[in-house]
């Protein structure tokens, strides 16, 4: 009976980000969609958070830890994460650089969440980059597992989704308190501390990836023995 809990809490994070998707997709900033979706959406993400940690922690409890989750359990954390980020770049997000473009000059067009669309590529270059090293790694048998790097991208990258809600659903708040510029820089630092830890997480598996090839060719040379 408890051996299926963990797969079910990790099938209902699924459900819970087509529910987020579904959410960022029908809001518009200005537009379409009542600004509490945001709301909804980051209590959404926080459930899923949560079934994140407790579909882990049961698992090892229960010492129920099986090939579906360890599938499964990830490609969802990236479908999760990386969706939020593609979305906030997005058509749903754009705003004008200025209300009125100066005469003469072209309108400018932006985010208001602050991600661009080359943040979301290397983050999606990233998840990539290590799910093929890790494939090969362990199609030759070695252990490729997760590093504390790697972590901690996850728990930054979420936090970061977290705040850009809360920044984009407040935004008039903290205009009118004047709060805005100082919320602006502290997104902003987030943001990009999201996009180095994911780059130095990235060359760390990288880093990981050549010291097993490396050890693959000296067992596999003539005259070697396995220890």
């Amino acid at each position: 009976m408890f051996r299926h809990v963990p797969n079910a809490l990790t099938g209902l994070r699924l459900l819970l980000a087509l529910v987020f998707f579904a959410m960022l997709s029908f809001y518009q900033y200005e537009g379409r969609g009542d600004p509490t979706l945001l709301n909804s959406a980051f209590l959404v993400y926080l459930v899923a958070l949560f079934t994140d940690f407790l579909d882990g922690y049961l698992a090892r409890k229960w010492h129920v830890e099986g090939p579906f989750g360890r599938i499964v359990d990830p490609f969802v954390d990236k479908i999760l994460v990386l969706g939020a980020f593609i979305f906030f770049a997005g058509k749903n997000f754009i705003i004008p650089d200025t209300e009125v473009p100066s005469p003469g000059h072209l309108m400018v067009v932006k985010t208001i969440t602050g991600v661009a669309p080359a943040m979301v590529v290397i983050l999606l270059a990233r998840e990539l980059l290590v799910t093929t090293l890790r494939g090969e790694a362990e199609a030759a048998g070695q252990y490729f597992g997760a590093e504390f790097s790697g972590k901690l991208k996850m728990v930054l990258q979420s936090i970061t989704i977290l705040m850009i809600l809360v920044y984009v659903n407040y935004l008039p708040w903290l205009k009118n308190r004047h709060y805005e510029p100082a919320a602006k820089i502290v997104r902003d630092i987030f943001i990009y501390l999201t996009v180095i830890v994911t780059l130095a997480s990235g060359l760390s598996y990288i880093r990981t990836a050549i010291a097993l090839y490396q050890t693959r060719n000296i067992e596999n040379q003539p005259g070697s023995r396995s220890k």
